[in-house]
């Protein structure tokens, strides 16, 4: 059986960085600035909520909501 090209969370992590990009560069364009101010836009939001996504996820998956670290002692 073959492995996935990219595991489940790096998928969904890259998912909703590109679905907030292309809204922030659809939502520049409807406002008027253009389509190439959209794009930059868009590629500027995906770049910036890859990090963002991978820590909300990394820190609620370790079960945790407030992403605190318990020593247990």
């Amino acid at each position: 059986m073959e492995r996935p090209l990219l595991p489940l969370r790096s998928a969904l992590v890259f998912l909703m960085a590109v679905i907030s990009g292309m809204t922030a560069g659809c939502l520049c364009w409807i406002a008027g600035e253009g389509v190439a101010r959209g794009v930059l836009a868009g590629l500027a939001v995906v770049g910036l909520s890859v990090p963002f996504f991978d820590r909300l996820i990394a820190r609620e998956a370790a079960g945790d909501p407030c992403g605190e670290v318990h020593e247990h002692g």
